[in-house]
């Protein structure tokens, strides 16, 4: 019996070791991946710098931008869904921090059908603790708005090009936002807006929303 025990403690370990070295091989490549997702679109916030004053100029090369951007996600896209086929949604404990924001940037980058069937998925490691429930809101927010459906969080700001300013996009029930963002640990909206240089005011975005609802269908 005491064999078996000790039999049984060393193959443990021996599985542990594997699974420990093949989870920093997958850590290690999520974080290239990550270092491929941002690239792309640190050059699209160059790019509107750079060109600001010049709509025409801007609308050119921000379509050369995007379209690298989106075969680089989804080239992104098939290594992250064979981890998520196999592993399931690792932690950070797994792969690090780096490599589980990974997971959820590439899914928030993906086309709408593989965010619906990767949905349920990050919902359940919310609950297990192997992802954030924060960057679960942007998810939810970007497959509701994709559905036709308003957002919930406030967390997708689009850019017109047209206009050549950022808005909030079609929200929920603007009044309650700030309430359901502290639930998942996101900061207030007036907070989360200064990125964009934006100031929040909940009475004018009620008043603008049916005219913001026209400028997103539009895009």
């Amino acid at each position: 019996m005491r064999n078996l025990i000790v039999i049984f403690l060393i193959f443990s370990f021996l599985f542990s070791e594997a699974q420990s070295a093949k989870f920093d091989e997958i850590r290690k490549l999520l974080e290239y991946i990550h270092l491929l997702d941002q690239a792309g679109r640190e050059k699209s916030d160059s790019v509107q710098k750079v060109h600001q004053g010049d709509s025409v100029q801007m609308m050119i090369q921000m379509k050369k931008v995007w379209d690298d951007i989106h075969i680089q996600d989804s080239i992104n896209q098939i290594s992250v869904t064979k981890i998520l086929d196999k592993y399931g949604w690792l932690g950070a404990k797994d792969i690090g921090e780096d490599g589980n924001t990974t997971l959820f940037l590439v899914i928030q980058h993906a086309d709408l059908p593989v965010q619906e069937k990767y949905l349920p998925m990050m919902r359940d490691a919310v609950k297990k603790g192997n992802a954030k429930a924060s960057a679960l809101a942007l998810l939810e927010d970007r497959v509701a708005l994709r559905q036709g459906r308003k957002q919930i969080y406030g967390s997708q700001v689009g850019w017109d090009m047209i206009y050549n300013d950022y808005y909030v996009q079609p929200l929920d029930d603007p009044d309650n936002v700030d309430k359901r963002r502290a639930s998942v640990g996101l900061p207030p909206m007036s907070v989360y807006l200064g990125h964009w240089y934006m100031k929040w005011d909940v009475e004018q975005y009620k008043k603008d929303l049916p005219a913001i609802e026209k400028r997103f269908k539009g895009q």
